[in-house]
């Protein structure tokens, strides 16, 4: 047996154990695609991650990102807990204050704000509104009625998303969905707050039975996603998204749009730091 450097981050919280943890294996080059799903599917959170050396040349490390189901291409609150668990662990980022993650999606760049970290969203692989059949669907798995859909698009960058709007946030609070009834679709559930009702600005909620789990707590892709939909036409182009409110958790999400670009940010904290021996 080996042991492999190992820490847990809790991403885009609002306070201590308020927002989506991720596990981060350092070193994990030696580690095959089987022992990297049964690990994800022991440690049993929403995301695993694997520190890999680059095979880019622009980037500063690999990541390979896994659900206790399967691996994913991208998602955000891993990539922002590895980001801030490769720097805590003496990384130096090729550019000052950028780093570049390598992963299935690509290059994303995480960079240092206000508000911690902050990845670069990457380019939707699909957009566009929902054929009527996939709204159908969705409409009867979140135990809705369609009038009570303002919209729905493809909002995927990476996990599959699809945005729905719904009138207020009160609504997306109010949803409980049927997980079966989606089948293999992730969607992601968004509406405003009034004046003063929250310190955020919209409510949103995430529904994916890929990782596991019949809702995922913080989704930094998801709001990436409907950032990319949303800001600067219904939405501010810069605004804070609550998440996991009905999980007991209190995720603040910051996101912000500049032209073409979507940056999403939050708080990262490591929680458990050790050694993984397998």
């Amino acid at each position: 047996m080996t042991s492999f450097p190992f820490r847990q981050v809790d991403v885009f919280g609002d306070g201590p154990l308020a927002g989506n943890p991720v596990a981060v294996v350092h070193d994990a080059g030696a580690w095959d695609e089987q022992r990297m799903a049964a690990f994800a599917r022991w440690t049993n959170l929403s995301e695993t991650t694997f520190l890999l050396p680059a095979t880019h040349p622009d980037a500063d490390y690999r990541v390979r990102i896994w659900t206790p189901g399967g691996e994913l291409p991208f998602a955000g609150h891993p990539t922002l807990g590895t980001a801030h668990a490769w720097l805590e662990a003496g990384g130096t980022p090729g550019r000052e204050d950028v780093v570049v993650q390598e992963c299935g999606v690509g290059l994303v760049e995480v960079s240092r704000t206000v508000d911690g970290l902050a990845f670069t969203g990457p380019p939707l692989r699909r957009s566009g509104p929902v054929s009527p059949a996939d709204r159908e669907r969705i409409v009867r798995a979140l135990r809705l009625r369609d009038t009570d859909v303002v919209d729905a698009a493809w909002v995927d960058n990476g996990p599959g998303w699809v945005g729905v709007r719904l009138a207020d946030a009160a609504a997306v609070l109010a949803v409980g969905p049927d997980p079966a009834a989606l089948g293999g679709l992730a969607v992601g559930v968004v509406g405003p707050y009034g004046p003063g009702e929250s310190d955020a600005d919209v409510e949103v909620r995430a529904f994916i039975a890929e990782i596991g789990a019949a809702e995922d707590p913080v989704t930094g892709s998801l709001n990436a996603g409907l950032g990319e939909w949303l800001a600067g036409t219904v939405l501010p182009t810069a605004y804070v998204a609550s998440q996991g409110t009905v999980l007991g958790r209190r995720g603040r999400v910051h996101v912000r749009r500049d032209g073409d670009v979507v940056r999403v940010g939050g708080s990262t904290v490591t929680t458990v730091r050790g050694e993984v021996t397998v």
